[in-house]
């Protein structure tokens, strides 16, 4: 369904969706279910992206359970991760998390390319009529009348153009144009590290683990896929250029070092170019919203990579966007009270808000205890009473495999956005 042209060329929806990520789609199917009529707009043709994060946590594959959008999920192919496991003293290893005991319906996290997850979400979406996707449509700015936004300017092939919403809700991540164009005021929280991400193709079955490495001022973690590891490689940050300059053999070097169950197959990291530099950065909006746009995800709080928690927070985030602010979409409440919208978009914040800083808090935690003393050539083991008390009481790596894999506050999702099972055709 397209949304309806204005008097002046513009054309007009009730909720514009500026990103078609995670929380983007997510609460553009649900709102569509709820009956809002939505136009998500992705500045990409489609949703190929190397390096996105993969993850998704339990809490998500319950949501696409509710969705009825599981047995579908569960086809693509995908690996799963059941352990976190952290190099102990004198080459014990020694198992963190364990998610499979956690007491819900998919107790591991599945690793599958963002793009088919993404892929499935819009197909599912474009089913309900009221729920439009235009691709390559690059949001440059927002449309004001008076303080209150009304919508969005964007460029596409077809030449730039205006889309007028009741509501705009900005889910294009930590750059977003959104956030930006309406100068809401963030924290921002020093990190000193940065994330080299890459892949090493292999033919070793290496389990259902989460492979972390520590030594002599590196650190890396690697991912089991299938055919395939995800290695993310950890550095101090501003050295991108450096760690280039070093040349793709030292690096191949590095990586045999601290995987060496991979050192056979380190080869296959061609160059550099086959190595993607992402620049880390943790913040938090002091207000996420303004009249007239909310900001989610990403756009309201980046996240540092560690625990991969990032897509889950920002889907949750979706789901309770969706179920607070479906009635008021409904009824009008954005076009005709500014203040009673206002109201409403203050209610997401406060929902959201105690687990983005809880999560911050834990992430900045392992900063400054695990990552950054590692990378400054200390030996990072866990604490001997910890592991102590975890090979005495094995069942405590729930706790740990909670926080990462349900997290504070998992949301469910409204009755209304509900359906039942459907096997892929």
């Amino acid at each position: 369904m397209t949304a309806d042209p204005d008097a002046d060329g513009s054309t007009r929806t009730t909720c514009a969706i500026v990103g078609g990520g995670p929380a983007g789609l997510v609460l553009g199917l649900l709102l569509a279910r709820a009956g809002v009529r939505v136009t998500v707009l992705e500045k990409h043709a489609d949703f190929l992206r190397d390096f996105r994060g993969d993850t998704v946590h339990p809490t998500t594959l319950g949501l696409l359970d509710d969705l009825g959008l599981f047995d579908r999920f569960d086809a693509l192919p995908h690996s799963r991760i059941s352990r976190v496991v952290l190099p102990g003293p004198a080459g014990q290893d020694m198992q963190m998390a364990d998610f499979s005991r956690l007491r819900v319906r998919h107790p591991y996290i599945a690793m599958v390319p963002q793009w088919d997850l993404l892929d499935l979400i819009a197909d599912a979406a474009a089913a309900e009529p009221s729920f439009t996707l235009r691709t390559e449509h690059e949001v440059t700015g927002v449309i004001r009348n008076g303080d209150r936004v009304v919508g969005v300017e964007y460029s596409s092939p077809e030449g730039d153009g205006r889309l007028l919403a009741d509501l705009t809700v900005a889910c294009d991540g930590r750059w977003s144009v959104v956030r930006r164009s309406v100068g809401l005021p963030a924290r921002q929280l020093r990190v000193g590290f940065d994330v080299w991400w890459y892949r090493v193709n292999t033919a070793k079955p290496l389990g259902e683990s989460l492979l972390p490495r520590i030594g002599k001022g590196r650190v890396a973690i690697a991912i089991p896929r299938k055919g395939y590891v995800q290695v993310a490689a950890l550095g101090h940050k501003g050295t991108d250029a450096a760690v280039r300059r070093r040349g793709v053999d030292v690096f191949r070097a590095d990586t045999a070092q601290l995987l060496p169950e991979l050192a056979g197959d380190v080869g296959g990291i061609a160059s550099m170019d086959d190595v993607k530099h992402l620049d880390v950065r943790l913040d938090r909006l002091r207000r996420w919203h303004a009249p007239g746009v909310l900001c989610i995800g990403d756009a309201a709080h980046a996240m540092s990579p560690v625990g991969g928690v990032g897509i889950n927070l920002a889907v949750q985030d979706a789901v309770a966007t969706a179920r607070i602010l479906a009635n008021p979409l409904r009824r009008g409440t954005f076009r005709v009270s500014a203040r009673d919208g206002e109201r409403v978009l203050a209610r997401v914040q406060r929902r959201r808000t105690p687990p983005t800083v809880l999560i911050q808090a834990l992430q900045r935690f392992i900063h400054a205890r695990l990552i950054m003393p590692a990378l400054s050539g200390g030996g990072v083991t866990p604490p001997r009473r910890l592991i102590r008390l975890l090979r005495r009481l094995p069942g405590l790596t729930v706790i740990p495999a909670f926080i990462i894999g349900v997290g504070p506050r998992p949301e469910k999702a409204p009755t209304w956005a509900r359906r039942p099972r459907t096997t892929p055709s």
